[in-house]
């Protein structure tokens, strides 16, 4: 059985109808500030201080390269363990 139902409501009604916290205040927020540090790196012209907006610390970087790590470690234990496995039919 199939059943579709149609809700016609705006973004802002269907938020409030499931409850969920208006956002729009502090999006805009962010929003200016964001804006306010891209036009202080554009009006300096310092492009490093502007391309720290769009890339991750070093920080995050090596936590970044952690996941990787750990993801890359359990792909091969599980390519590692279907190769002995093929290896022990044959």
């Amino acid at each position: 059985m199939k059943a579709t139902i149609e809700i016609e409501a705006t973004p802002q009604e269907m938020r409030e109808f499931l409850g969920l916290p208006d956002v729009q205040a502090i999006q805009r927020e962010a929003i200016e500030k964001i804006r306010n540090k891209m036009l202080v790196g554009i009006e300096s012209s310092d492009m490093v201080e502007l391309m720290k907006l769009y890339m991750p610390m070093p920080e995050q970087m090596l936590a970044m390269e952690g996941v990787q790590k750990t993801m890359w470690d359990a792909m091969m234990k599980t390519v590692e363990l279907s190769t002995s496995t093929d290896k022990g039919k044959s």
